[in-house]
């Protein structure tokens, strides 16, 4: 069982091997959802996430035959980062079972730490189960990412720092993928004060734990997609579930887009890379039913491959009407080209590429096509630049799906 007991005791074995994420208040957060809004920065954890807390302490807690045979999980990620990483502080052989989809930096990662890796499956679930069958097969000892008591008592051990930092919190936000995180930052969370609120946060793509709360037992959901690969789990843990059910106030959903806008708001206001995983807490926010309250919100990692991050700064970029491209129809004739680049410029809108084609028609005195990719200041603007050339005359087609690379 998580006692108080036992999270003293993940406390005082993980003290001196993670970091103390202290809390970092954020003007721009609280002033957009009327809430003192504090972040408790996991992505700047060691190994770039709160997993290192559980895989360390349950380790820790191995015997030496249990850890002579070979320690063997299965994560997206940052589960296995934990694992790779303790086990070489232990001294001891990790093999680690990571999905075909997981991004190159967290395996790259984790076999810097020493760790065999294994890309196996489409999905957390498949190589979580391929991972079991290997364990049974070799004899090699299973770490559950989630679905672990002793890990999620490691993973709990955050609340004691947002509480030594902030004794008055009134709200915690947290992800929930498996319910290990949320477990047992809930629990002890009430343990130290039974009237502050936590709430969890899914993706709506793969919203399993609400769904077994609302089933009133673990359930299924097939399938998921969310971006949020760190939190993509189909069936909660059946051993955590009970904690999660019995502390958490209640759960928020959010929608992919709300994640890329996110990453945008914290890189530019706070200067900080958080995975899609770690920005739900930063997405629910605006869903908060609640003013004037101190609110924490759990970054819960932050381990991100430069191409997911160019994907994001480009969707969100023209999500948020930033960037935008049009193209339209000229006369095939001398100045043309001219006078749309000066309504551009007396609008206030930049030219980041610019591609005149002379041949999209047969007849060139049909007309010539300009396609025109621009930086706005945002939606407002964009829509100011559109309505100036509908008034000058053209007829101009936006280009939904394009951008930088268009």
């Amino acid at each position: 069982m998580m006692t108080l007991d036992s999270f003293r005791s993940a406390r005082n074995v993980l003290a001196g091997v993670i970091l103390e994420t202290n809390l970092i208040h954020s003007p721009a957060f609280s002033s957009a959802c009327g809430n003192n809004v504090y972040l408790k920065p996991e992505n700047m954890q060691v190994t770039g996430a709160y997993k290192i807390r559980g895989a360390y302490y349950k380790i820790s807690t191995l015997s030496d035959a249990e850890k002579q045979r070979g320690l063997i999980t299965a994560s997206a990620g940052n589960h296995a980062q934990g694992v790779a990483y303790a086990a070489q502080r232990a001294g001891v052989r990790a093999t680690v079972v990571m999905p075909t989809t997981t991004p190159m930096l967290k395996v790259n990662n984790t076999q810097g730490y020493g760790a065999e890796v294994i890309l196996h499956g489409s999905t957390f679930d498949d190589a979580a189960a391929h991972a079991t069958a290997l364990a049974e097969e070799k004899g090699m000892t299973y770490i559950a990412p989630f679905n672990d008591l002793t890990v999620a008592t490691g993973q709990g051990t955050i609340a004691y720092e947002i509480f030594r930092n902030l004794p008055d919190v009134d709200v915690i936000l947290v992800p929930i993928g498996g319910g290990g995180l949320a477990a047992g930052v809930s629990t002890l969370a009430k343990q130290l004060n039974p009237h502050v609120k936590v709430i969890g946060v899914e993706p709506s793509g793969a919203a399993s734990m609400k769904a077994s709360l609302a089933a009133g037992h673990v359930v299924t959901v097939d399938p998921i997609s969310t971006i949020a690969d760190g939190v993509a789990v189909k069936t909660p843990g059946d051993l955590v579930f009970p904690y999660v059910r019995d502390n958490i106030d209640d759960i928020l959903t959010i929608d992919d887009d709300e994640l890329v806008d996110a990453f945008l708001d914290m890189a530019e206001t706070h200067k900080m890379i958080v995975e899609n995983a770690g920005l739900l807490t930063i997405a629910a926010l605006a869903h908060l039913d609640c003013k004037d309250q101190n609110v924490v919100s759990i970054l819960s990692g932050g381990n991100m491959d430069v191409i997911t991050m160019s994907s994001l700064i480009q969707h969100g970029l023209l999500h948020r009407g930033r960037i935008f491209t049009f193209t339209v129809l000229l006369p095939d004739r001398p100045g043309e080209l001219l006078r749309i680049a000066e309504i551009l410029a007396k609008e206030n809108g930049n030219i980041i590429k610019l591609e005149h084609n002379q041949f999209v028609n047969i007849n060139r005195q049909s007309g010539v096509e300009l396609t025109v990719t621009l930086e706005a200041f945002g939606l407002v603007h964009k829509r100011a630049i559109l309505e100036a050339l509908g008034k000058a005359g053209y007829r101009v087609h936006e280009v939904q799906t394009a951008g930088f690379y268009s």
